[in-house]
């Protein structure tokens, strides 16, 4: 996830309860996999499932939830919690300025993922929830122990004494290779199973990655805004990148902030600030490959949501974080799993998606 004009964002170990999904769909549509693998994040030892959760609506009430959080809203970020962890999804993506006052929201979503966890592991002691986390570089923040001091923030706030995956949110205007030093003394200290970066150009991404190989620690992940109708990771050559030094592609506002999804038409735009990114000309346009989408999910018995989801998985090395504001979502999510497009449909809504002008990223991608 990331704050700004597009996208929430990360990844990381859990356990893994998957069940098995079974499309229905003609002679012509992909072979149905029973049951789902775990994949490996970049060269790191670490497991993540194939779709994870992104926590970046939790708490905040400056971009999502209408500009209030309530009680509410709280126990439905709670059911998404939970019915993500019931339906195998255990990899969770949150931020320290998520919620916070920093950016004017009204309980961090660190905080709040820690207290789900800790509920969860009060009735199972032995649920494994995969956490990520990301680091602020604020022009303010200097050198290698700033990421530290940050990083143990975060975990007091978490309730944990690690994480699985810490990442650097955004390049910083300065300073940036005493953020990698940071990322890599965190693993060195124990505090971290698996370090990344998020929204990381070409270039960032294979200097980070150098200067990490030379301490022998491997750059897991960059995530990045990446959705059928965003493919910037394609064109700039960041996906081709993460494929050649095997790093994973996180994928933020993977179904374009519901977009994609099918739920909002030039009539009925969504509302706060994504109002002014996805407006009503944008999603006329965008009717044409919403009607396919749903064509093809209907041949699955699958939503539209998990037909853009699927079709991300099926880029490889790719894992989409979608956000869950309720357990309807989560549920939903899930639905992504265990079945896949065939590459002609694949490249069909490819085809269709390129006639689309994509909308504005997050600046800091060009950075």
């Amino acid at each position: 996830m990331s704050m700004h004009v597009s996208g929430a964002c990360s990844s990381v170990f859990g356990y893994r309860r998957v069940s098995t999904i079974r499309a229905v769909a003609s002679e012509d549509f992909a072979t149905v996999k029973t049951g789902e693998e775990k994949v490996k994040l970049g060269a790191s030892d670490l497991k993540v499932t194939r779709v994870g959760i992104g926590a970046w609506s939790w708490g905040d009430n400056t971009y999502w939830n209408n500009f209030e959080w309530d009680d509410r809203k709280m126990k439905a970020a709670k059911s998404a919690f939970d019915t993500s962890i019931d339906n195998g999804i255990t990899l969770f993506d949150t931020a320290e300025v998520y919620g916070s006052s920093f950016s004017l929201g009204a309980v961090n979503s660190e905080t709040l993922l820690g207290r789900f966890i800790k509920e969860r592991k009060e009735k199972d002691l032995e649920v494994e929830v995969a956490v990520a986390t990301k680091f602020a570089a604020l022009p303010w923040r200097l050198g290698r122990q700033s990421v530290l001091t940050a990083l143990k923030d975060s975990l007091s706030r978490l309730g944990l004494t690690s994480v699985d995956l810490y990442q650097l949110h955004w390049p910083g205007l300065w300073g940036n290779d005493g953020y990698i030093d940071g990322l890599g003394d965190a693993v060195e200290q124990g505090l971290v199973k698996a370090v990344g970066v998020s929204n990381y150009s070409e270039k960032r991404l294979r200097d980070a990655y150098e200067k990490l190989k030379k301490r022998g620690i491997p750059l897991a992940s960059n995530q990045v805004n990446y959705s059928l109708i965003y493919r910037a990771p394609e064109e700039n050559g960041v996906k081709a990148t993460c494929d050649e030094l095997g790093i994973t592609l996180i994928a933020y506002s993977p179904i374009a902030q519901g977009a994609l999804t099918g739920k909002y038409t030039s009539e009925n735009t969504p509302t706060g600030p994504r109002g002014r990114i996805y407006t009503p000309e944008f999603l006329r346009k965008l009717q044409p490959l919403l009607n396919r989408i749903k064509e093809i999910g209907e041949g699955y018995n699958k939503t539209s949501t998990q037909v853009v989801l699927n079709w991300l998985i099926a880029q490889e090395n790719v894992v989409p974080i979608p956000g869950a504001k309720n357990a309807e979502q989560a549920a939903e999510f899930a639905g992504a799993l265990g079945w896949r497009l065939t590459d002609e449909q694949v490249n069909e809504l490819r085809s269709l998606a390129s006639e689309i002008k994509p909308v504005i990223g997050f600046p800091v991608e060009k950075l």
